[in-house]
């Protein structure tokens, strides 16, 4: 191969983002400009991009390297040709007839920031794990040039928003052009005014990734921003936001050429498909109800909200204003059109609610995890009158997560090494994690080492942020870093959104009584949070803000941990290095919650309210509960009983554990734990089998629910 050849194919690796779960791929990049590496948030085209292509063939002259990027390239083709085959046998009724699977935010990578959170997250695994099964994969989203927001933290601890846009030719996104070598547009119309959309490709292993994109110079300045920011603006915005994601994202695959076999609603915000689909099937000289027998056993639906309040609702006077000429291109009235959104037809005060719309015009419908499921079919029981709360059509498949996207170099390389080179294509097999509980094939020293070793990166990395954080707020810089965490101690980790329903401030509900926690000398224990608010919650940033307050007592100073501008990279780091990881969202409002899911194979455990995936999972060996499987209306004494729980399993059972040491120093009780929670957690709780699932259950074998 030339060297002219091995830098094509170094920057066609470098537009495809196999390369973010792959550590021996990313090595390379870094290896190229560690400084561009490290500035671009791990950007492998903004990397290659900032280096000549003289200094490249420079480098690449470099025998040891050049095998190295010989090595990689050589194993992401096996890779692509290995999935391809994979779908050839698996999956062949999907190769030119792809799932379409619709979500308004993909969750790759960090340097790719258009997502808010755990919805991006998991759609961005399931496309990650639809490739590597090999199950013909198409996403759409929209380009949110300005992304969720950076988040800046005041020096009274305030969370304030910063959007600053993103530069499309420095990110590993490519715009998609017609056969005449020009930008692919296809048009809309929205509030009465036609609105332009281009779109961009991201290539993921052999999924594909299309975003919407409406920041064109023909369109008016307002319709442009439509696309600019994740759940951006008011309702006016949304329901164009979601106009474009539903109706866009069909006409985009149909100018395409593409005819999915499948289309896949991850949540309400894209359900207007559904009546794109419709209008399709009515130009095409059908029925309604003939359209609609036809839209419904095309699609399908997966719910996560679990509360009513979080499903997106808009009046008929906002329906009419954004969709009035869609809905005369439908041939029927305003009032025929609010009825698929509404539970009650006929009562013209109800509002048009996407949920509602999607629950009627597919044929299955599941929540994310076994509770979730009787949440949701005792929520949406009112729009199936004939059915008992049980027989309501809402299954479940419960959520799981990417492995190799969330594990640390160290644990990565720690797993091949004694799994051998092909351990990911065996993750489903129980049998191989059993192997974890033999004493003689992973010995209590490596893991206990390992944890060590992630600790300290972790503390390390967080050091780091802390310094730059305590700069950026004009503070003195004059501080001892090395007061600032430390690496023997319990390290407890809490990161997500700071919804208020999460809870983040619960492990402090009794300040004095974490006080005397925090601030045992023999038992010591420190705790990091990260995560953001959304721009309008401001009870979230209050959360927040009291957070930040309390990591400023003395008591609490270097012990308690808040980083700021929390994204997917400080997520891996966060998940790789805690031993702990804590989650108490106020039951049953965590509809799935992957986050723990992540620390496994980083040798983590798992400390939980029983919602979502843990009340699957958890079987007392594995890790640790707070409160008991149910859920009490009064959240005034729900949260007093969970923070006693809390404390009490805390204090007598995790503390202990971790501290109880043999002559050697190990706490083999607590590694113990981590046998367990590896061997009994991981085969299932993981995106490749999630994946699967839904495939056998829903994409080959529709099951008519209507």
């Amino acid at each position: 191969m030339t060297t002219d050849q091995l830098i094509n194919e170094l920057h066609e690796l470098a537009y495809n983002l196999w390369w973010t779960y792959n550590p021996e791929a990313q090595e390379i990049f870094e290896n190229l400009s560690p400084m561009i590496w490290k500035i671009s948030n791990h950007n492998a085209v903004q990397t290659l991009k900032s280096i000549s292509k003289n200094e490249l063939k420079a480098r690449l002259s470099n025998t040891e390297f050049s095998s190295k990027v010989k090595k990689i390239l050589e194993e992401f083709k096996q890779y692509l040709q290995t999935k391809k085959k994979l779908a050839e046998k698996n999956f062949p009724e999907f190769i030119n007839n792809p799932i379409a699977y619709f979500t308004a935010e993909f969750g790759l990578h960090e340097c790719l920031p258009i997502y808010s959170g755990g919805l991006g997250v998991l759609s961005g695994d399931h496309a990650k794990s639809a490739s590597d099964i090999g199950l013909p994969f198409i996403g759409i989203s929209l380009f949110y040039r300005h992304g969720y927001f950076d988040q800046k933290i005041s020096e009274n601890g305030w969370q304030i928003e910063e959007y600053n846009p993103a530069q499309p030719s420095l990110l590993p996104i490519k715009l998609v052009i017609n056969q005449n070598n020009e930008p692919l547009k296809i048009k809309l119309n929205i509030a009465h005014t036609e609105v332009s959309i281009q779109a961009w490709e991201i290539n993921v292993g052999i999924s594909k990734i299309y975003l919407l994109d409406t920041n064109l110079p023909e369109n008016d300045f307002h319709f442009r921003d439509i696309t600019s920011k994740v759940y951006g603006g008011d309702s006016t915005t949304r329901i164009f936001q979601e106009i474009v994601l539903g109706i866009g994202g069909v006409r985009l695959l149909k100018a395409m050429g593409i005819e999915p076999s499948v289309f896949h609603l991850n949540e309400g915000h894209s359900a207007f498909l559904t009546l794109e689909l419709l209008r399709e099937e009515i130009n095409k000289g059908k029925t309604i109800k003939e359209a609609e027998k036809i839209v419904r056993e095309k699609c399908i639906f997966t719910t996560h909200t679990p509360v009513p309040a979080g499903h997106d609702r808009f009046t008929p006077d906002l329906i009419e204003y954004a969709l009035g000429e869609f809905i005369k291109s439908l041939g029927i009235s305003l009032k025929e059109f609010l009825a698929y959104g509404r539970i009650h037809p006929d009562n013209d005060q109800e509002t048009f609610c996407m949920t509602v719309l999607a629950l009627k015009l597919t044929r299955n419908a599941n929540a994310v995890s076994e509770l979730n499921g009787i949440v949701s079919r005792k929520m949406w029981q009112p729009l199936f009158k004939s059915k008992s709360e049980k027989d309501v059509p809402i299954g479940h498949i419960t959520n799981g997560v990417h492995l190799p996207t969330w594990l640390s170099k160290i644990a990565f390389e720690f797993w091949r090494k004694k799994l051998g080179d092909k351990w990911y294509e065996e993750i489903e097999n129980p049998k191989l994690w059993e192997s974890v509980l033999d004493q003689n094939f992973i010995t209590d020293e490596e893991i206990w080492a390992i944890r060590y070793e992630l600790r300290r990166n972790l503390i390390e990395f967080v050091r780091e942020k802390f310094l730059v954080q305590h700069l950026k707020m004009g503070l003195d810089s004059r501080i001892n870093i090395n007061a600032i965490l430390s690496p023997d101690a319990l390290t407890i980790g809490f990161s997500r959104r700071f919804a208020t329903y999460k809870r983040a401030p619960l492990i402090f509900y009794d300040i004095d009584r974490a006080k005397k926690i925090f601030n045992d000398k023999t038992k010591p224990i420190q705790i990091i949070f990260s995560g953001k608010a959304h721009p309008r919650d401001d009870a979230g940033k209050e959360f927040l803000q009291r957070i930040i307050q309390i990591s400023k007592l003395p008591e609490f100073y270097g012990k308690v941990i808040f980083l700021e501008n929390y994204d997917m990279n400080i997520a891996r780091h966060l998940v790789s290095g805690c031993d702990l990881w804590l989650n108490n969202p106020r039951r049953p409002l965590e509809a799935s919650g992957t986050s723990g899911q992540k620390i496994i194979l980083n040798f983590g455990l798992n400390f939980s309210i029983l919602d979502g995936w843990w009340r699957e999972a958890y079987n007392q060996m594995n890790g640790w509960a707070i409160g008991k499987d149910e859920s009490i209306e009064d959240p005034n004494i729900q949260d007093k009983l969970d923070a006693e729980s809390l404390y009490q399993t805390l204090e007598n059972e995790i503390i202990p554990a971790f501290y109880n040491r043999d002559e050697n120093g190990i706490p083999r009780e607590w590694i113990k734990k981590i046998r367990y929670s590896i061997a009994t957690i991981t085969y299932f709780f993981n995106t490749n089998r999630m994946v699967r699932e839904y495939a056998e259950k829903y994409y080959k074998h529709p099951i008519l629910v209507y």
